[in-house]
């Protein structure tokens, strides 16, 4: 059977399964937790909760809504009849009498909820008001594109049992969508970037690493920086450094003009089997790309002898620390361009003039998150909020 019942006493597990009931299983007595839910979403999508039905039990009930609906979870509810609970019922009323009763009573989980809340609100209008932002909220738990028509169906069907106009539902819904995502951007952006390259408590961050982070063409130019010094080294058995350098720049592109051209000039001498570095190219034609070489002052990251300790490879005792400097230049590259990716995301966001736009820049955003995470993985830094 394609559904999961949810009870909350494992005496109810055991009653059921002894009934021949065996798709059951028990939160433990506790609320339900997220990998609670990732195991019942591993073997189906449809998730019956079953709770007695006096006051407590409904509210039991209703705890871990909305993280089973981020789960993408279709959730149903059933209320055993009061001062009975699984175990007793399905003794009293035998198997049969017991299923019946389940595939009768399942109620939709977002609309109980909000009938339960209307009845305790009455007539009171600041009570009934706070009603539609709790459903507006867990509404815009709907994070996945494939829940856009389900969404759609419950505004349609919470607009009418709230009285209120379907398209202000629809608003509301959206903006705190909106509100979500600004508010992580709000936090990535105010956070201060340190970097722990030093294993040892109490280690500091060289002055001028927070500066180095927010200045675009300071990171660019040390991008070039590598490329240039090292370019035309091995990476691997396969390609060189500048071969690699190209493909990481493939998508994520230098943006200062001269720069740029730099890279450009770089790249045809190298394909043209030139074998460019900075002092043959202080003999190029064009003074501006000599004197963007001769600017090419960036210091290199400096790393501390304790890399071995949490990089493999780094060799610092040896001094060839010219992968590594390739890498961390590249990286903390990338983190600059992300973080400004993420505001460029963040504004279309604002932006979106539908549900679908939305939840397709949404996706982007939670990319770029899974990204950053890798980058800064990578490179055994430590991002603070």
């Amino acid at each position: 059977m394609d559904e999961c019942l949810l009870v909350e006493g494992y005496t109810d597990v055991v009653s059921l399964h002894q009934a021949g009931i065996e798709n059951v299983v028990a939160s433990g007595g506790t609320s339900l937790t997220i990998d609670q839910l990732r195991l019942v979403k591993k073997n189906t999508d449809n998730l019956t909760i079953i709770y007695d039905g006096d006051s407590a039990g409904v509210k039991a009930a209703l705890r871990g809504l909305d993280m089973a609906l981020e789960e993408g979870l279709n959730v149903r509810l059933v209320l055993i009849p009061e001062n009975e609970d699984p175990d007793s019922y399905v003794n009293k009323v035998g198997v049969s009498a017991f299923q019946q009763f389940i595939k009768e009573n399942k109620k939709d989980f977002i609309i109980f909820h909000l009938e339960v809340m209307l009845k305790e609100a009455g007539t009171d209008t600041c009570k009934k008001a706070q009603v539609v932002n709790l459903v507006a909220e867990t509404l815009s738990k709907f994070n996945k594109p494939e829940d856009f028509t389900k969404l759609q169906d419950y505004i349609r069907q919470c607009s009418e049992l709230l009285k209120i106009d379907e398209g202000g539902l629809t608003n509301l819904v959206n903006k705190l969508k909106r509100d979500k995502v600004a508010k992580e951007e709000k936090n990535f952006d105010s956070r201060p970037v340190e970097t722990q390259v030093w294993p040892e408590e109490g280690s500091s961050v060289p002055e001028d690493f927070t500066n180095l982070f927010y200045n675009d063409e300071l990171q660019e130019k040390n991008v070039i920086r590598v490329l240039l010094e090292y370019g035309l080294q091995q990476w691997d058995e396969e390609k060189t450094m500048a071969e690699y350098i190209f493909e990481q720049l493939d998508e994520y592109h230098v943006e200062h003009p001269d720069l740029e051209k730099l890279l450009e000039v770089y790249k045809k001498q190298y394909e043209d089997g030139l074998q460019p570095t900075s002092k043959s190219l202080l003999y190029y034609e064009d003074e501006k790309i000599r004197n963007t070489v001769i600017n090419m002052d960036v210091q290199p990251y400096e790393l501390s002898p304790n890399w071995d300790k949490i990089m493999e490879g780094m060799n610092i005792n040896n001094k060839d620390i010219s992968r590594q400097d390739v890498i961390m230049s590249l990286n903390y590259f990338k983190l600059r361009k992300i973080k400004k990716m993420f505001d460029d995301n963040q504004r279309d966001i604002e932006k979106a003039a539908t549900f679908e736009e939305q939840m397709q820049l949404i996706m982007i955003h939670k990319s770029l998150k899974e990204e950053e995470q890798l980058i800064t993985k990578e490179l055994g830094t430590v991002i603070v909020k």
